[in-house]
């Protein structure tokens, strides 16, 4: 695996039976790999209507157990839309994440267009002292595949 300029590290990947890609950042000891896919079963491309999944993996690499306390995502259609989504957790929990241990989820956007972008941060908390420290999201992109040809 390479990293390119930004610290990014990119690898193709199958999830969900579909090609995606895998993007990588690590800010703070706390790594994040995010991996998607178009759902074609759950999208509707005669409706302008096309469904992303996503996983994510967050890794402790610090010394220390670390809680997610919130997230923040940037999504962004190739039309121009740009929508903010902010909330605690992810998918309804806040786990804390042990050191050397990992914590993994899965979840989805809807696109307005064929092709697009996901990024943010997430609100960590260091259990050991009760400092917060932001970590950031890689941007990846949210293409249908017959774009790609």
């Amino acid at each position: 695996m390479k990293a390119n300029n930004s610290g990014i590290f990119r690898l193709p990947i199958t999830l969900y039976n579909n090609y995606a890609d895998m993007v990588q950042q690590i800010t703070e000891g706390i790594s994040i790999k995010v991996e998607c896919a178009y759902q074609p079963s759950q999208s509707n491309p005669v409706g302008s209507e096309y469904f992303f999944a996503y996983r994510i993996t967050i890794e402790n690499q610090t010394i220390y157990p670390v809680k997610l306390i919130s997230r923040h995502w940037h999504i962004i259609d190739s039309n121009g839309a740009h929508r903010e989504v902010q909330g605690d957790g992810v998918v309804g929990r806040q786990p804390i994440i042990e050191p050397g241990n990992s914590y993994q989820y899965t979840s989805a956007a809807g696109l307005k267009s064929e092709i697009g972008k996901m990024y943010g941060t997430y609100l960590l908390e260091n259990q050991a002292s009760k400092t917060k420290f932001t970590v950031l999201i890689p941007e990846f992109q949210l293409v249908v595949p017959a774009k790609l040809n």
